[in-house]
Order: structure tokens, then C-alpha cells, then sequence
């Protein structure tokens, strides 16, 4: 059976160069790459990807052996439906290796046309390496390389403020864009580089804040065999990821006349603060998620989308999203609810075998920047407690008892973290002054929560409380109590 190559693919259109990127991953191919094809197949675009591969050992190598070319598949909910299909993504043109072709990666900057960098290198990508230099060949660290090339092209373009990029970041940081531009400017000082060069940074250049939502597993080593069969060639770069996407670039508006992804259909949006964007992902996937972990594994569940459509345990999720979470975001209430409809079927997708044991991981740091800023915003707002959370945290202090029945649970978390709940269960005598007394010490762990979470009122006894009903009623009767209550 034959390799993917341009040999295979029938009158492949070529486009300009547009888009820079560093990072040749899984996820940057399905989810950047791809809606640049599909901007490109309904003729809005027209551009390509150049990549840039930001380690040395990269895929550089196997995506030029096929032209570029690779397969996506996208399954999961869409339109109400299970749907699994597959599509030949066009948008890379080539990959470059900096590491053992550096002048072909400064050769890049002399194309007027490109306009856009894109990267994903991680969340440790976007970071400062002091000992990066502007002659290394190349540098170690994403904004090192990013000054270098920068630089390159404010040289060979004179300083035209017209050859600027728009900038467009995809880790997974707090206002990605804004650190990305600070570190770049550290680069500046650090190597001496002119005051007009700064200026062309800051008045040529957009950098934008970005966030993305797609669960993109990559690789499906597991079932390429079949893949290949139902392809009918080989393809070594092969991308898997849900049907669900969506991208919040925070910019100003001209940007969406250039890049014209909402045109394409994409869920691809421009606005001018990211920050209550970025507040509904956290707060509502991945709050939903860390909330639900403790309840729905100690009720005797293993997966995501078998805890979302069990009656019990998925009516709970439902209701801790639908009321009490949604009530502490800043956006309209019907596009909370589209939001919040998307994450159920997310958690529904078949294809997806998403262990809560896997999500259990750090889950006390988890529901501290997840969880927990929910809780004292909704308190605060209605001076009463959300029962479903305050029980959902009951349930995390149960779970790190560290059994599930008889059967142990493997705790993953910081060792610290672990022995704090050993020593406080080894104290549990089914008492409820000793249970309280248990609440009372974890919860005034400042160094773990931030503060003493004791001071807000009736959060201990209500912890206690549904403490005790899970230790003296079982998880089961003490949820299907709180549904039953509400």
C-alpha cells in the first residue's frame, strides 16, 4: 500500500505561504492547520502553513515524506448525532528543521506575503532562556527563536511597519499573547537591539490572546490498522480529535476581515477581553469535570460519559452546571446555556474513553482554581451556599481517604498533599465532632487553598454534614438524597 503523498491526492491546489508556525503537534493539526483548509476549500483564504519545528527532535521529517499531508478524523456529537469522519488536510506546505537548517528558517521572513505566527509549544514553551543569544543557530528557547526571526524581518523590510504579524498564540497560559510579547521584549534588552526595532515590535505587531477548546488525543496507534485499510494508503501522520472547537482570539475586530474563519462556519470568535471566555471553559468544562470526579468514582463509575448518562449522577452534573455554576459568569444566559449544552455532549462522545481517574489527578490544586472561585463567587452573590459544589467537596475529602469501599484508590497529588489527608483520616473514629474537627483542619490549610475557607460562613458544617451522610449513608443514598432535596 502506498504512502500519502501529493502523487495520491488529485490536482492539489498550492497557496501562498500566510501563516508561520511553530509547533508541528497533534493539536496545531487539528485545530489550526485544519481551519485553514477549510477556510482554503470555500476560497475565503487562501494561504498555507509554513511550520517551524521548535525542538530538535520534531516530525518534520515524516510530515515532508508526505508533502505535508495528513488525515484528520473527527468524532463525537454533532448536531445531536454520534458522528465519525475523516478528511485530507491541504494547508501545510513544508516543514522546517531550525536545528539543522537555520538560514532556511530566516529565509522565511523574506515573504511579503506572510502575515500571521501561530505557535504551540507547550506551557512551558513560552518562557525566558537567558542564555539564548541573537547568533545562536538556533535558540533554545520559542521566543528566542521568535526575536531572532523578527528581527530578521524588520532588517530585510527596512523597518516597514507594513511587514508586521499578527500573533496569535495557542498555549494554554493566562493571557498567552501578553507573556509571549513581554518575554520577546526581555530578548530586545537582553541582546542590545535598537529602539527603533522595539518600536516596530510594538507599533508593526499584533499580539494576541487566544484560547482553545478541542480535545485532540493525536495518534490512534491503536486502531491504524484499520485506518489504513478503510484509507486505502499509509499515512504515518494521522491526527484524531472530538467534533467539538472553539477558538476566542483577543484582538481588534479588522482581524476577522483577514483571517475569516466565522465566514468558513468555524467556531472562531473575536472579542476584546478573553477573560469571561476563559472563566466559562474553566469554570464550566473543566469545573464540571473536577466536580463530578469524586461523586461519580465513589459511586462506583469509571468514565466520563458513563457518569453523564447515568440518572443519578448525570442529573447532579446537570443541575451543578445549569444552577449554580453558570450563575457566577458575566456573558448572556442563552449563550451560557449553547455553551454548557456543547459540554454535556462532549462528555457524552462515545469515542472518547475519558477515565475520572485520569481527571482525578491533582485534584485538590484542581478544585482550588477550578472549583472553588465558583463557590465564593455564588456565595457572595446570593448569600447562601451551592449545595451541589459544597457537596461535590465533601465528596474530594472522602475520595482522599483513599478507598472506594474496600477497594484502595490510587492517589495521585502531591505527596504533601496525600500524607495531610492520611494523618487526618487516621484520626476518623465515625464520630461527627472528630469528622468536624477533620473538616475544620483541611479547610484551614492556607497554604493549599489560599485562605482560611473556615471563615466562610457554614462552609465547614455544611462540608461536615455532607461528610458524615457519605460516611453513615454510603455515596449512593447520599446524593440521590441531594437530588431528591433540591
Amino acid at each position: 500500500m502506498e504512502r500519502l503523498s501529493e502523487k495520491l491526492v488529485n490536482s492539489r491546489k498550492q497557496h501562498p505561504e500566510k501563516i508561520l508556525q511553530f509547533g508541528e503537534g497533534n493539536f496545531l493539526r487539528g485545530f489550526v492547520d485544519w481551519q485553514i483548509d477549510v477556510m482554503n476549500k470555500k476560497n475565503l483564504f487562501n494561504g498555507s502553513v509554513v511550520i517551524i519545528q521548535p525542538q530538535e527532535n520534531g516530525l518534520c521529517s515524516k510530515l515532508d515524506a508526505q508533502d505535508g499531508l495528513y488525515t484528520l478524523y473527527l468524532q463525537g456529537i454533532k448536531n445531536g448525532k454520534a458522528v465519525r469522519e475523516h478528511e485530507l488536510i491541504e494547508s501545510i506546505s513544508r516543514c522546517i528543521n531550525p536545528y539543522t537548517d537555520y538560514d532556511k528558517f530566516m529565509e522565511v521572513a523574506k515573504n511579503p506575503e506572510l502575515k500571521f505566527i501561530t505557535s504551540n509549544t507547550t506551557e512551558a514553551g513560552i518562557c525566558f532562556n537567558d542564555t539564548d543569544r541573537l547568533e545562536d543557530r538556533p535558540q533554545k528557547s520559542f521566543p528566542g527563536k521568535l526575536t531572532a526571526f523578527l528581527y530578521r524581518r524588520y532588517q530585510l523590510f527596512n523597518g516597514d511597519k507594513k511587514k508586521g504579524f499578527i500573533i496569535i498564540p495557542c498555549e494554554l497560559i493566562e493571557k498567552n499573547g501578553e507573556k509571549l510579547k513581554s518575554i520577546v521584549l526581555q530578548y530586545t534588552q537582553l541582546w542590545n537591539l535598537e529602539e527603533e526595532f522595539i518600536s516596530w515590535i510594538n507599533e508593526a505587531n499584533i499580539f494576541c490572546s487566544s484560547l482553545v477548546d478541542r480535545i485532540v488525543p493525536g495518534f490512534p496507534k491503536n486502531n491504524i490498522r484499520k485506518i489504513t485499510e478503510e484509507l486505502g494508503y499509509v499515512d504515518d501522520m494521522v491526527v484524531v480529535g472530538e467534533q467539538y472547537h472553539l477558538w476566542v482570539i483577543q484582538g481588534p475586530k479588522w482581524i476577522e476581515q483577514e483571517f475569516p474563519a466565522p465566514k468558513a462556519g468555524l467556531n472562531t470568535i473575536f472579542v476584546d477581553d478573553i477573560t469571561p471566555y476563559r472563566t466559562r471553559k474553566v469554570r464550566i468544562l473543566n469545573g464540571a469535570h473536577t466536580a463530578m470526579t469524586p461523586v461519580a468514582y465513589l459511586y462506583g463509575l469509571e468514565t466520563v460519559d458513563e457518569a453523564i448518562e447515568h440518572p443519578v449522577i448525570g442529573q447532579y452534573v446537570k443541575e451543578l452546571i445549569y444552577e449554580e455554576i453558570i450563575a457566577t459568569i458575566n456573558l448572556p444566559i442563552l449563550e451560557l446555556h449553547s455553551f454548557a449544552k456543547e459540554v454535556i455532549d462532549r462528555f457524552k462522545n462515545p469515542f472518547v474513553e475519558h477515565f475520572l481517574m485520569s481527571i482525578a489527578l491533582n485534584s485538590i490544586s484542581k478544585y482550588k482554581t477550578r472549583n472553588l472561585p465558583t463557590l465564593l463567587d455564588y456565595y457572595q452573590k446570593n448569600q447562601i451556599l451551592p449545595k451541589r459544589l459544597v457537596f461535590s467537596f465533601a465528596a474530594l475529602i472522602e475520595f482522599y481517604k483513599g478507598k472506594r469501599g474496600e477497594e484502595p484508590i490510587n492517589l495521585a497529588d502531591n505527596l504533601e498533599i496525600i500524607n495531610l489527608f492520611k494523618d487526618e483520616w487516621s484520626n476518623y473514629k465515625e464520630d461527627k465532632e472528630i469528622l468536624e474537627n477533620i473538616v475544620k483542619n483541611i479547610l484551614g490549610k492556607e497554604s493549599i487553598w489560599g485562605s482560611n475557607l473556615n471563615e466562610i460562613p457554614g462552609l465547614t458544617l455544611a462540608v461536615t454534614d455532607y461528610l458524615y451522610e457519605i460516611e453513615t449513608k454510603g455515596i449512593r443514598e447520599a446524593v440521590e438524597g441531594l437530588i431528591e432535596g433540591t
